[in-house]
């Protein structure tokens, strides 16, 4: 079975590439694992070692929504079924399966928190997250529903960090110096909303500005621990990620994957002070 997951120096995707591989080899699987980087042409690259490897299914994180459905289409040609996980092509029909997070919940759900913490009037900022992953829209596109409804909350400024945690505190110096009464920063993921606060502390602002992360993230959650954090929304990503596994071998062994969808979301998860106790592995809560 070959995995392809985006980046493993975020510990989000790092986290995906081995659950994938652990479910795998407990269900009798070589698992290969390889990365993209976001990059469409790696991504044709590892499609085209796992055909020639004659790999049995391919889990796919997909690089980008538009650019990785040739991806999609040159395995499925080559009579291998694909199952995605935690970002979705922009055609249904191709995969067996996609299994993300219910982003649109998810950032409801930070929106709400964030507006208790930072309360209902002053001024914000957002971090973006890569305009080639649809989930960066989605949560945006949630914050807005939510944070529209407080005329006296007012967005000054937003910027695209790409999901990464170096580009998270430069971009949030620009903001910084084009708006410094801010009150909160609004994140799409925790890696920029850690390089945001890496950003504040050295501006000696962190005090005064509250920010929000999105992934549930081992350095998020110590962050929210800590107070340095406000709040982060856990992604289900070890969860969904072993559950599209079973769904690959629940394929390979009788033709269909079990679900009763190819789409599937799973809710996301708030996370504050309160229950970061409840933490006993990268994305995963007790019960």
């Amino acid at each position: 079975m070959t995995i392809i997951v985006n980046d493993p120096s975020n510990p989000y995707w790092q986290t995906e590439g081995n659950v994938a591989k652990t479910e795998a080899e407990k269900l009798g699987y070589t698992a290969n694992v390889g990365a993209t980087k976001g990059d469409t042409n790696t991504e044709s690259n590892l499609i085209d070692t796992a055909i020639t490897n004659r790999s049995v299914a391919i889990i796919l994180d997909p690089a980008n929504a538009s650019g990785s459905v040739g991806a999609v289409k040159k395995a499925i040609a080559a009579k291998i079924p694909v199952i995605l996980v935690n970002a979705e092509i922009n055609q249904e029909g191709l995969a067996k399966a996609q299994l993300v997070s219910n982003n649109a919940q998810g950032a409801a759900l930070g929106a709400q928190q964030w507006v208790k913490d930072v309360g209902q009037k002053g001024n914000y900022v957002e971090l973006l997250g890569s305009p080639s992953d649809n989930n960066a829209a989605t949560r945006s596109n949630g914050y807005n529903t939510v944070l529209s409804q407080y005329p006296g909350l007012r967005k000054v400024g937003s910027q695209v960090a790409n999901w990464d945690r170096t580009q998270g505190h430069d971009k949030m110096q620009n903001l910084l110096q084009a708006n410094p009464n801010i009150i909160g920063v609004i994140s799409g993921n925790d890696e920029m909303a850690l390089g945001a606060i890496a950003a504040l502390k050295e501006a000696g602002k962190l005090s005064s500005i509250k920010v929000g992360g999105f992934d549930g993230s081992p350095d998020a959650v110590a962050a929210v621990k800590s107070g340095e954090m406000a709040y982060t929304v856990l992604q289900p990503v070890a969860t969904f990620t072993a559950k599209a596994v079973e769904e690959a071998d629940s394929f390979v062994k009788t033709g269909k994957t079990g679900a009763a969808t190819e789409k599937q979301l799973f809710n996301c998860i708030l996370i504050t002070k309160a229950n970061t106790g409840r933490f006993v592995g990268p994305f995963t809560l007790r019960k």
